[in-house]
């Protein structure tokens, strides 16, 4: 286990390194980093920024893709999922679908699609996935610009959970109630649903990819409900609150974004809009 100045001094790393747009070497390079250590960075990270004024406004779920576990860590096996407190400093909003989106200072960006929820109620401890699925007010599309701190993207699961869960930024489009009737069948509705991707520049455009909810643990509802289940393990954080967002993890690959490139999403099987965002 970490020691608290331990902790503190690699939170105050991954700060200065994602203010001054650095890579730096992983921190399981420098000493064993267990999953509970990350943590425990990830904690100090969260007080610094809530001090300097930062709002925490909901939580990432990462690592959700299981299609995608093999290719994310070099030597230890991912598991499970990881999470990450979002602030409104990274978080905006696409109300018509459409944005533009600044890539300055990235580290090594790559782009998600994702489903994003707003939680109406504090879910039970103990509340099962259809009991969550009751707790959602709305749900949206959701762009999530990843970036990493260790160069080539490789580093281990712990090290993903200190540098911010890898989260850069959310883009959020227009958000859609979740009625009574939707929510009781909305895990097998998000599991069988498809989206695909697509960019280009200049107008031109061509597919990029695809992907199903069902990659999503089987659906973006059992996602929110391991974040439920490993905070309930976790008393150093916070519990699911009303009011927050959640983004639930990747339908497809993570892709790597430079300026100058226009994405475009399109789902079949929901009644979701896609979203169109140029990054400059």
């Amino acid at each position: 286990m970490l020691l608290s100045a331990q902790a503190a001094r690699h939170a105050h790393r991954l700060l200065a390194a994602r203010a001054d747009s650095e890579l730096i070497p992983c921190l399981s390079s420098q000493g064993p980093l267990s999953l509970a250590d990350g943590y425990e960075v990830a904690k100090n990270i969260m007080d610094i920024r809530i001090a300097q004024g930062e709002t925490m406004v909901g939580r990432k779920i990462g690592f959700t893709n299981r299609a995608a576990w093999p290719r994310l860590s070099e030597t230890e096996t991912i598991k499970e999922p990881i999470w990450a407190p979002l602030f409104d400093s990274t978080v905006r909003y696409a109300p018509d679908n459409h944005g533009i989106q600044s890539l300055a200072g990235a580290q090594q960006p790559r782009l998600e699609p994702e489903v994003v929820f707003k939680l109406g109620a504090a879910p039970a401890p103990d509340a099962s996935p259809r009991q969550l699925a009751d707790c959602i007010e709305w749900m949206a599309h959701g762009f999530e610009i990843v970036t990493c701190p260790y160069p080539g993207w490789t580093f281990e699961p712990a090290d993903a959970v200190a540098a911010f869960g890898l989260h850069g930024a959310l883009i959020v489009g227009e958000p859609k109630g979740v009625s009574v009737e939707t929510r009781r069948n909305l895990g097998e509705v998000l599991g069988m649903a498809s989206i695909s991707m697509s960019w280009g520049r200049d107008g031109v455009m061509s597919l990029r990819g695809a992907g199903f909810g069902s990659d999503v643990m089987g659906s973006p509802v059992q996602a929110l409900w391991h974040l439920h289940a490993m905070l309930q393990a976790q008393p150093q954080f916070p519990p699911l609150a009303a009011g927050e967002i959640i983004t639930t993890g990747t339908w497809t690959e993570a892709y790597p974004i430079e300026a100058g490139q226009t994405w475009i999403s399109a789902f079949s099987g929901i009644i979701l809009p896609g979203l169109n965002i140029s990054f400059v």
